[in-house]
């Protein structure tokens, strides 16, 4: 198969689908935030929360679920800034898998990626950092 990259390219591809991963990756997982809440071990990040605690309206008390998940819902995400960084953070992962996507095809495909091209892609990755 032919290609429109230059070595150089290639290197930027694989770099920039790698980096992309590793952002889903991050975006995804629980650990951005690791404590302590009731004696029992904690974690959370904008998107999901491992171990929280729930109000049990039975017997008046907060009992921690110990389970990892995604909020309920977008309204359930503690604040406003933190709903803020989730879409934020979200935009920038698709923005950088969808560059790092192109670009591998770009080692394939060949005139897919011109120097314009080359440079939007760029200017988008810096943009979805």
């Amino acid at each position: 198969m032919a290609s429109s990259l230059t070595c150089a390219g290639i290197v930027w591809a694989f770099l920039s689908f790698l980096c992309a991963a590793a952002s889903c990756v991050g975006f995804f997982m629980p650990y951005w935030l690791l404590g302590s809440q009731l004696e029992k071990s904690v974690s959370f990040s904008t998107f999901r929360r491992c171990s929280y605690p729930v109000r049990d309206e039975s017997s008046q008390m907060t009992v921690m679920v110990e389970q990892c998940g995604r909020y309920a819902s977008f309204q359930a995400i503690p604040s406003a800034e933190w709903r803020i960084c989730t879409v934020v953070t979200g935009l920038g992962c698709g923005l950088l898998l969808l560059v790092a996507l192109t670009a591998l095809m770009g080692c394939c495909v060949s005139e897919l990626i011109s120097r314009t091209v080359g440079r939007v892609a760029g200017g988008i990755q810096f943009l979805g950092g």
